[in-house]
C-alpha cells in the first residue's frame, strides 16, 4: 500500500509552541537541485534514531523523491525507488528486519511540533496507530495560509495555534490539515530553495517527477 499524507482532521489540544530545544541532530540531504540541512527533533526520539540510523548505513543512498506535489510536499525514502525505471509505480516500499518483516515506528505525534513549511515528517500507511514506515518521509512544501482557514482547523480539531505558529503559516505556508495526523520529527533549517525547486519539476500522473531526483543522506 502506498504511503501518503493526506488532509484528515484529528482532535487534539496543543501545548505551548517550544521556543528552546536542546541540541538537535543534524542530516545533510545531497540532491542534484542542492543541498537540504536539517535539524531533528528530540521530542521524537523513535522517529530520530530511525532516521540517524537509515543515514548512518546509507541504505537510502540513491533513492528518489518520488512524489512531488507543487504546494503540498515532496515525498521520498521508498527503497523501491532505487534504480527504478521511469514509468515504475513507487511508494510502497519499506525496509525489512532480519526476520524479512516491515516495521513500523510508532507515532510521536507531538502537539507542539508543525506542518509549517519545510517540516519534516514521516510518511505511513491508514493504519488506526498511525503508525509510520520506517524510511519513507516527506518535507512540507505547502502555500501561505489565510487566517480564516486556521481558525477552520481550530474549530475542526478543537485546538488553538500559538500565535507565532499562526503568523509563520501565514507569512511562510505549510499544510495544517496534517496537523495531528502525521509524525513531525524535523525541521528544513537551511535549503528551503531547493525544496522550491524540487517542487516546481514537471510530474507524470503518479507525482513522479519526469527526471529522477536522486538523495544522499550524511551526518553533520
Amino acid at each position: 500500500m502506498n504511503m501518503f499524507p493526506q488532509a484528515r482532521g484529528r482532535t487534539f489540544v496543543t501545548a505551548k509552541h517550544k521556543s528552546t530545544r536542546k541540541a538537535e541532530n543534524m542530516i545533510l540531504i545531497k540532491t542534484s537541485k542542492g543541498d537540504i540541512k536539517i535539524k531533528l527533533y528530540n521530542e521524537t526520539p523513535l522517529h530520530r534514531d530511525n532516521f540517524i540510523k537509515n543515514v548512518e548505513s546509507g541504505v537510502l543512498n540513491g533513492s528518489l523523491f518520488h512524489r512531488v506535489i507543487k504546494g503540498f510536499m515532496i515525498q521520498g525514502g521508498d527503497p523501491d525507488s532505487i534504480g527504478a525505471a521511469q514509468g515504475k509505480s513507487l511508494g510502497g516500499g519499506g525496509l525489512k528486519n532480519e526476520q524479512g518483516m516491515e516495521v513500523r515506528i510508532p507515532a510521536e505525534i507531538d502537539p507542539t511540533l508543525f506542518h509549517t513549511k519545510g517540516a519534516l515528517a514521516a510518511a505511513r500507511t491508514m493504519n488506526a496507530a498511525k503508525e509510520s514506515s520506517n524510511c519513507q518521509f516527506y518535507i512540507v512544501h505547502g502555500n501561505p495560509v489565510i487566517s480564516n482557514q486556521l481558525e477552520s482547523f481550530e474549530r475542526r480539531k478543537d485546538m488553538v495555534y500559538p500565535e507565532e505558529v499562526k503568523a509563520t503559516y501565514m507569512r511562510e505556508g505549510g499544510t495544517p490539515s496534517l496537523d495531528g495526523e502525521y509524525t513531525v520529527f524535523g525541521q528544513v533549517v537551511e535549503g528551503m530553495d531547493v525544496i522550491d525547486a524540487i517542487a516546481q519539476v514537471e510530474v507524470d500522473r503518479s507525482d513522479r517527477p519526469k527526471e529522477d531526483i536522486s538523495m544522499r543522506l550524511e551526518m553533520l
